[in-house]
C-alpha cells in the first residue's frame, strides 16, 4: 500500500469545498479504497479527517492469464516460467501470444535470415537482435535454433577470375593489395606470385572470421565446391599471424585453407634486402600470442627470418609488394 496526504487527495480529484472532501473520503473508506493513517492524527476540523491514508490496491484478477496459459499455449512453448511469474506474463503477453500463434500456424520450414523471422513473428525485424526478443524465447523454454534462421554479417567483397572449379580461392588481409592483385587478373594474369588463383576476397583485417559463418550463404555456389583451396595472405606481424591462425581454426573442418607462402616469401626476400632494422615498427597492442601453425608451413631459415623481424619488434606490411612484384 502507498501513503498519500490529504492535501494531495484534494488535489487529485479537484476539490475545494471542505464538505464535499471530507464525503468523498468517507465514500472512499467505505469502499475499502482508502484506510486511515491513525497515527498521522486529525486535522482538527468539523467533521474531522485524518491528515494522512492508506492508499488499498486493487488485486487484479489473474485467473484469466492462468487458463490461458493452461490451455491456450501451443505445447512448444514452456509456461513453468510465466505461471510462476504472472506479472511478468501480463508484461510480455502481446509478445508470447505473436509467437504463440506463430508457432501455430507455421512450421518453420522456410530458411530465413534472422531479420526476416523477427518481422514475420513479431513485425518487428530487430526485435530478435536489439529488443527482448531473445528473453522472451529464453522465458518460453525456446532455444533460437527452434526458429530455424540464420545469421547475417557484412557481405564479402571478391573478384572473380573463374568460375572453374576446383580452384585457389585467396583472401588478403588488406585493401590496397587486394585492389593489386586484381588489377594483374584484370589484365589477364592467371597466375599471382606463381600460383593459379581463381577468385580474390577482401578480407578487411578481422572482418573476415565473421564474414566466414555464413559463408556457404553469402558466396557463390562456386566457392564452396569441396574440391577448393582457400589461401591467405595478411601483414606479416602478430595481428596478420593471429588472423590466420583464429582464421584456420574456425573453419579448416569447412574448407582446406592454407597460407599464400608464395606471397609471404616474395615478402621476407623485399624484407631482408631492406633490412630489419628500417622495417616499420610493430604497432603497439597487438596479442602476441601465436601459435606454430603458421610458422609450420614455412622453412626453418623463413621461420627463423620470421621471428627475427618478430623479436626485433619489427613488421613486414602487405603493402611491401606492389603490383610488380605479384606478377
Amino acid at each position: 500500500m502507498k501513503k498519500t496526504s490529504l492535501d494531495t487527495l484534494a488535489a487529485r480529484y479537484k476539490i475545494k469545498d471542505y464538505k464535499e472532501l471530507y464525503a468523498k473520503i468517507i465514500t472512499l473508506i467505505e469502499d475499502n479504497k482508502l484506510k486511515p493513517v491513525k497515527a498521522s492524527g486529525i486535522n482538527g476540523k468539523s467533521p474531522a479527517l485524518y491528515r494522512e491514508y492508506w492508499i488499498v490496491e486493487e488485486k487484479q484478477d489473474m485467473s484469466q492469464y492462468q487458463d490461458e496459459l493452461n490451455y491456450e499455449i501451443v505445447p512448444a512453448i514452456a509456461t513453468d516460467y510465466y505461471r510462476a511469474h504472472l506479472a511478468q506474463y501480463i508484461q510480455d503477453r502481446p509478445w508470447v501470444l505473436l509467437l504463440n500463434d506463430y508457432i501455430r500456424n507455421h512450421h518453420f520450414m522456410t530458411h530465413m535470415s534472422e531479420n526476416e523471422r523477427s518481422f514475420d513473428i513479431w513485425h518487428r525485424e530487430k526485435f530478435l537482435k536489439q529488443e527482448q526478443g531473445k528473453k522472451i524465447l529464453k522465458r518460453c523454454g525456446l532455444d533460437t535454433d527452434a526458429l530455424n534462421f540464420y545469421t547475417t554479417t557484412e557481405p564479402i567483397a571478391y573478384y572473380t577470375a573463374t568460375r572453374q572449379t576446383p580452384q585457389k580461392l585467396l583472401v588478403i588481409e588488406n585493401k590496397d593489395t587486394f585492389y593489386s592483385m586484381r588489377r594483374c587478373l584484370m589484365g589477364g594474369a592467371c597466375t599471382i606470385c606463381g600460383e593459379e588463383v581463381g577468385t580474390l576476397i577482401y578480407g578487411a583485417g578481422k572482418g573476415i572470421l565473421a564474414a566466414f559463418s555464413d559463408f556457404d550463404i553469402s558466396g557463390e555456389p562456386y566457392m564452396t565446391a569441396p574440391k577448393n583451396t582457400i589461401l591467405y595472405f595478411g601483414d606479416l606481424d602478430y595481428e596478420g599471424i593471429g588472423i590466420y591462425e583464429s582464421f584456420a581454426a574456425a573453419y579448416e573442418k569447412r574448407y582446406r585453407i592454407f597460407l599464400f607462402t608464395a606471397a609471404y616469401e616474395r615478402m621476407l626476400e623485399k624484407a631482408a634486402r631492406i633490412g630489419t632494422d628500417s622495417l616499420p615498427v610493430t604497432k603497439e597492442g597487438q596479442n602476441r600470442k601465436i601459435g606454430n601453425t603458421f610458422l609450420g608451413q614455412f622453412s626453418q631459415p623463413q621461420q627463423a627470418h620470421i621471428n627475427e623481424i618478430l623479436q626485433h619488434d619489427r613488421y613486414v606490411p602487405q603493402e611491401i609488394l606492389n603490383i610488380s612484384d605479384m606478377r
